[in-house]
């Protein structure tokens, strides 16, 4: 695909408001996210009495503007100031990433720049979905990465195991932050451990330190 082509695409995207649904494009572009929306949706009260698992979801993509304040709730920068998140990290370790799978390829959230950054092009969801498919457009991954702890030796497996354990716990908090999130938001999701680990590492390109933790699907109640 021209440039030229790839531009007007994406002020489509940026219009629309919805995920692209059908990238030519050989190589996949980043996608610029907005500003997160800060006064939507309701009080955590009413967030914590909503928050349930919704294992069916409509295949209805999600909107650009949901997606920009879904990740931002996540595990967003909520303090540019200092650089810190929504989502607590032992040691402020900043250990945990998100992955977006859809149709069209595979990104990875960049809280710093609010950006998708392009990881893969291909659909990969059934590596999350197995042979229990949501019908979700797309999906979010979360990896903690034990290498952004200071005290990390690759291949020592006695010193790395409180990594792991610490990385476990704050992949559940962005977990949480996600269902609550979408409690409020009135779409549907649910916090999963299955998927195809091995594959799933390759896909998304994975380095030796990062862990695969959960998934959520991501979108209307059907």
């Amino acid at each position: 695909m021209k440039k030229s082509t790839i531009l007007v695409t994406a002020a489509l995207w940026l219009t629309t408001g919805l995920l692209p649904i059908s990238v030519q494009a050989q190589d996949l572009a980043p996608i610029q996210l907005n500003a997160p929306s800060k006064t939507r949706g309701c009080d955590i009260m009413q967030a914590l009495q909503q928050r349930q698992s919704n294992r069916a979801l409509e295949s209805t993509p999600v909107n650009l503007q949901d997606l920009s304040d879904l990740l931002w709730a996540a595990n967003g920068i909520n303090r540019p100031e200092i650089g810190k998140k929504t989502a607590p990290s032992a040691m402020n370790s900043q250990d945990v990433d998100i992955y977006i799978l859809n149709e069209d390829g595979c990104y990875r959230y960049d809280a710093l720049g609010n950006t998708l950054q392009p990881i893969a092009k291909g659909d990969q969801r059934s590596l999350v979905e197995g042979n229990r498919p949501s019908g979700a457009p797309l999906i979010l991954v979360l990896t903690a990465d034990m290498s952004k702890y200071r005290n990390y030796k690759a291949g020592d497996d006695t010193n790395n195991k409180h990594l792991y354990e610490m990385g476990a716990l704050d992949a559940g908090i962005v977990s949480q932050n996600i269902s609550l999130f979408c409690a409020a938001a009135g779409l549907g999701t649910v916090p999963r451990a299955g998927m195809n680990k091995e594959a799933l590492k390759e896909a998304l390109k994975l380095s030796p330190s990062q862990v695969l933790w959960l998934n959520h699907p991501i979108g209307k109640v059907k």
